[in-house]
Order: structure tokens, then sequence, then C-alpha cells
């Protein structure tokens, strides 16, 4: 019965980046770098014939691409903190993508996820920390940033329960649509059509 989730895979760039957010923490069991990822939606231990048609339903999911970018650290639990996180910067995108396979999810009677989402990157799970240490690793490094980068599909994950963060098995990928051009502004257009350049005026 395998255990399964859906995300976000991070390309080499960004996972570089996340890197160097390890070390600092003794109290750390730091994420391998290859495991970095954006859970969309924890789907959880089903049964394969269930899995079969989750596999199938997700692929009639139609999105267009778009692109990410990491912003911040941060830490679950705030009285006794049991991991850190890589925020993300704010993205519509990402949420309509998320909201559409929580859709799939639900139709084929899967129950709903109790957690709010929250797009992020997990980078460690803590053991018994001292506040005063994460806190200071999280003061110096709360500037983290990174240059946006593209996301073409997102992926359907299995997990082994006794193994927290990873190692991680791609079962299905979906390829998102290539991002539509942006209009031209009027004017743009307007210039174009009737053969004027813009150049000396």
């Amino acid at each position: 019965m395998p255990r399964l989730f859906t995300a976000v895979e991070i390309p080499r760039d960004a996972a570089l980046s996340l890197s160097f957010l390890r070390g600092g923490l003794p109290s750390a069991r730091w994420i391998d770098v290859e495991n970095y990822h954006v859970t969309l939606r924890f789907i959880g231990d089903v049964e394969s014939r269930l899995a079969d048609e989750l596999v199938a339903a997700l692929d009639r999911i139609e999105r267009p691409g778009f692109e990410l970018s990491l912003s911040g650290v941060g830490a679950f639990g705030s009285k006794k903190p049991h991991s850190l996180y890589a925020g993300l910067a704010p993205s519509a995108p990402l949420e309509a993508l998320q909201a559409d396979i929580d859709r799939v999810c639900r139709r084929l009677g899967l129950p709903s996820d109790p957690k709010k989402f929250m797009p992020h990157v997990t980078l460690a799970r803590l053991r018994q920390p001292r506040i005063d240490d994460v806190a200071h690793y999280l003061a110096a490094r709360g500037d983290f940033r990174t240059p946006a980068f593209p996301v073409g599909r997102f992926v359907l994950y299995s997990s082994r329960d006794s193994v927290g963060g990873g190692p991680y098995v791609r079962e299905e990928s979906y390829p998102l649509r290539p991002a539509t051009e942006r209009f031209r502004p009027l004017e743009e257009a307007s210039a174009l059509a009737s053969g004027v350049s813009g150049f000396g005026r």
C-alpha cells in the first residue's frame, strides 16, 4: 500500500542555494539535497486500485507553467520547534494548482487535508533543540532569497512511513502547459500593426 503525496520539484540551482543553509544547529537532522520539494497535497496510504485512479485523475489537470522563488526561513512549532523550512514568495498559480489537486483527491473520496496549505521546503527535522539556538539560526538567515525558477510539471511521490525526509520515489510526473505569451501593450501592438517603429523618434 503506497504512501503518496504530490509535489513540485526544486531545480538544481535553487537546491544548491538551499544546501548553504545546512549546518549551525546541533539538534538538526538535515534533509538530503536530492529530497527537497514543495508538497502540494499529502495523500497518505491508499490501496493500489485507488492509487491507479488517482494517477489517471491527476493527468486530467490542465494548468499553465509558472515561476516560483524561495523567500525566508522559519520553524514549525513555536514553543517546541520540530522542523526548519524555507518559505516561498506568494504565488497565485501555485495556489490554483494545489486547489485542483485537492479537488481531485476529494472527488475520489480521499479525506480533506486538515492542515491549511502553506507552501515550503523542509530543510531539517529538529530533536529537542534549544529555543535560543533556533532563534539565532533563523535571525542569521532571515534574508534568504533565490531568483525565480520555472515550474513545468508537478509529480506524484511515494515514501516510506518509517523514514522521515526521504528517500522519495517519483511515481508519475504531470507536465504543465507552456506559459502563454504575454499580451503586448496596446500602444506597442498598434505601432507594430501600422509598421511604425519607436526608433528614430
